[in-house]
């Protein structure tokens, strides 16, 4: 088996417990799942990760994780004030659930609120993802003209406001919560903003 189709077999492996633990979460996921999802033989899945579901959780959490991180600049980016930028992020995330079917947006705070007693190695990963966000979140926030500690304050409370507007906009099949959460944490950067000038 060539380098290359070890890799696409191994990527396949990972997206597809991403889209599954996006739906359903990690505890109902199967092994047979896995593999029908990915479209890899089961031998594939213990050959790249031996240690079985949890490992291929573990990657899926570290490589989703990353791929959102890099939604704040592209979504901020196109507005040079910050007032208008997260109010239009969180208003992008509405149009985004609401057009997808209310799906769920993010895989890692799915099964981070779902394993947090039970499953200590996978939430363990899913809290590294977390806090990656908020540094990085807070880095770009620094890059933008706020100060460290105003930046990483208002990262971590755009991340719980989101996170939070995403699962009751998906309840209330609504986009009235992240609509609501992107006015607060806009009124927020105003405030933030306000007292540097």
């Amino acid at each position: 088996m060539s380098e290359k189709l070890s890799t696409t077999t191994r990527d396949r492996l990972v997206t597809a417990v991403a889209e599954l633990m996006r739906v359903q979460g990690y505890s109902a996921i199967t092994v047979k799942q896995i593999t029908a999802a990915s479209g890899a033989p089961m031998g594939s899945l213990y050959h790249h990760f031996p240690a079985g579901k949890s490992a291929i959780a573990a990657e899926a959490l570290r490589t989703s994780g990353a791929a959102y991180i890099q939604l704040i600049p592209l979504l901020l980016d196109a507005h040079d004030d910050l007032r208008e930028a997260v109010p239009a992020a969180f208003a992008a995330a509405a149009e985004t659930i609401e057009q997808g079917g209310w799906m769920n947006m993010c895989p890692v705070a799915t099964v981070a609120g779902e394993v947090a007693d039970s499953t200590p190695e996978i939430r363990d990963v899913a809290g590294e993802v977390m806090k990656s966000w908020i540094d990085e979140g807070a880095e770009y926030l620094v890059r933008r003209g706020l100060a460290g500690e105003d930046a990483r304050e208002l990262m971590i409370a755009i991340i719980c406001a989101l996170e939070g507007a995403f699962v009751l906009s998906r309840t209330l099949r609504s986009t009235e919560p992240l609509l609501a959460a992107g006015k607060a944490m806009g009124a927020r950067v105003s405030e933030i903003v306000g007292s540097k000038i």
